[in-house]
């Protein structure tokens, strides 16, 4: 093709750069229009070797065939219409045998499914024995769909030879662009998957990191094995309240890292080693690359530098790095220490509103020891994940599906397995009222201790922050659903808990908190269950939350702000670029 090069379809060019990386190169093309840009992109890369088959049924076979005797995958490509139906015959074939073929059916624009446009069908559901991963690939527009691709096509490609492997099918949408004028194929971030048995990748150099979101309890070895990570690295471990890790590097980052006019470097790192599930302390960091450890081995790419995924536990992974021989380093622990020993000392005690931050910053460091933690999510968990936990002391939270309809449920299970420790659950009005029934559940123990900040209202969607904020007081009509349950009523609340056995108690402000604090936390079991009702305003809320948010200030951090007020949303990736890590 004389002064023809690859496609300028974005889609086209993530594709066939992690084709290459990954190691595929055979592939069975049919001729086409829809799939035009792809296979033509493909024909002037001499590193392919690229069959011709007109016949897809036979295509998807002579794919297993290849597949097969070279013990490599094997793609296919084939245009719109109904030439992909042919390649059910092949790829059952392939899906039952465990043999790794790509089928890459090429699509117009899926919105114009069912709206009688020449040769467009519907390939958004395929049969459960042809594929192991069905993926689509959008065109690639902007920064978002790029990432969102990139990890679906590496992803599709793992799968091809994941345990035991079997076919594996793209549906990658086209907008026949008759540009070929790229020369140089830009290169995609590869994601690899690494197993136990496989060959490890060295560590890069520079500062490492890990970071754990919801997690269970560590164990003793397992936290061991960290310890002697981070030994080995100068490492750090940044957690919040449901990270479950109690270890010599814990670093409860969150307050530094919510600073809106601050760029606290600390959290900016050359390798992020990501372990556990979804995080709720909303733990903003800047790593230069991200592995992930999960014996799941799924792609998940939260921060978007994905590069490695250990399919394994994290005991294993820790212990294949450590070296349990080094000196035990510990200077990046020592810099994070020193920075929150200061922020929390910045920290206006008798200038915070009444309010659930100030509540934490009284509360979360006199839980009894031993206790168990349950936060509500979202402003709950927030001010909470300011300030620190004893040592001895258990966070939880409904990370999982984020909802607020059944934690204080999930509180109180949680409280039957062991009767004689202590569970604390600090919950929002909205969430209490939600999942109030659980109260009076037959089982409940002497060992439960309820939290209620009931400020009325949704506060979340109040604070300054939050979309909802610019609506002001309307926002309280159906936004934040304001004047519901009662609408902080001085005796709903305490007759339903006194009612059902519960001693109650309750605060209107800082001093009636401290006077009742001391009871609420008394070691020990008590005669009744306890529910401690606190009554706080959304302004405070709100005004608390920004005090906390801008304790630290320094130059980098002034013009991020700036920077984003003046560009939007669409401007961050370009601050990240100006602004470096």
């Amino acid at each position: 093709m004389d002064g023809k090069y690859y496609s300028s379809e974005r889609s086209v060019q993530l594709l066939i750069s992690l084709l290459k990386q990954h190691g595929i190169k055979k592939i069975v093309a049919s001729p086409g229009t829809t799939n035009l840009s792809f296979v033509a992109s493909l024909q002037q890369d001499e590193w392919f070797e690229v069959y011709s088959s007109v016949d897809e049924r036979s295509a998807a076979y002579l794919a297993c065939g290849m597949a097969e005797e070279s013990g490599e995958p094997v793609v296919l490509s084939c245009t719109g219409a109904t030439a992909s139906r042919n390649y059910i015959p092949g790829l059952t074939e392939a899906y039952y045998r465990k043999l790794p073929v790509l089928a890459v059916t090429s699509t117009q624009d899926i919105s114009r499914i069912g709206h009688h446009i020449a040769q467009v069908i519907d390939r958004r559901v395929i049969q459960n024995d042809i594929a192991l991963l069905s993926e689509y690939i959008p065109a690639t527009d902007d920064s978002v769909k790029e990432w969102s691709n990139t990890v679906r096509i590496n992803c599709a490609l793992l799968e091809l030879r994941h345990r035991g492997g079997g076919p594996v099918h793209l549906n990658m949408e086209t907008t026949y662009s008759r540009d070929y004028s790229v020369r140089e194929l830009p290169q995609a971030r590869m994601i690899r998957r690494v197993m136990p048995k496989d060959l490890f990748p060295e560590l890069p150099k520079g500062r490492v990191a890990v970071v754990v979101g919801t997690h269970r309890k560590f164990t003793d070895p397992e936290t061991a094995a960290l310890d002697a990570f981070c030994s080995t690295y100068d490492a750090v471990v940044f957690t919040d309240h449901t990270s479950g890790y109690k270890g010599k590097y814990r670093v409860p980052v969150s307050i530094l890292s919510s600073q809106e006019k601050d760029y606290c470097d600390l959290v900016s790192m050359d390798l992020l080693i990501h372990i556990g599930e979804v995080s709720g302390g909303y733990i903003g960091m800047r790593p230069q690359e991200v592995w992930r450890v999960n014996p799941d081995g799924a792609l998940r790419d939260t921060y978007r530098k994905l590069t490695c995924v250990f399919e394994m536990e994290e005991r294993a992974f820790f212990e294949r790095y450590a070296d349990t021989a080094s000196a035990g380093r510990q200077g990046y622990l020592d810099a994070c220490r020193e920075e929150l020993r200061a922020i929390w000392a910045k920290v206006p005690k008798s200038a915070l509103p009444f309010s659930n931050v100030w509540i934490a910053h009284e509360t979360a460091g006199r839980i009894p020891e031993g206790s168990v933690l349950f936060l509500g999510i979202l402003n709950t968990l927030r001010t909470w994940n300011y300030f620190d936990l004893p040592d001895s002391v258990y966070g939880y939270a409904n990370t999982g599906g984020f909802g607020i309809d059944g934690y204080i449920s999930s509180f109180m299970g949680a409280s039957w397995v062991y009767p004689d420790k202590l569970y604390f659950c600090v919950a929002g009005d909205l969430a209490f009222f939600y999942d109030m029934n659980v109260l009076g559940n037959r089982h409940v123990g002497r060992n439960v201790r309820i939290l209620l900040v009931n400020n009325g209202k949704g506060t979340e969607f109040r604070n300054y922050m939050h979309p909802g904020a610019a609506f002001g007081e309307a926002a309280d009509d159906y936004i934040a659903a304001a004047g519901h349950y009662g609408n902080k009523s001085r005796q709903l609340v305490r007759h339903y808990a006194e009612d059902l056995g519960y001693e109650y108690l309750s605060a209107e402000n800082k001093e009636d908190y401290l006077r009742q604090l001391d009871r609420f936390l008394a070691p020990g079991l008590t005669d009744r269950p306890m529910l401690f009702e606190v009554f706080t305003d959304s302004r405070d809320e709100s005004d608390a939350i920004r005090i906390m948010n801008n304790l630290n200030v320094s130059t980098k951090g002034v013009l991020k702000e700036a920077m984003k007020s003046v560009v939007g949303e669409k401007g961050k990736e370009m601050i990240k670029k100006v602004m470096g890590r």
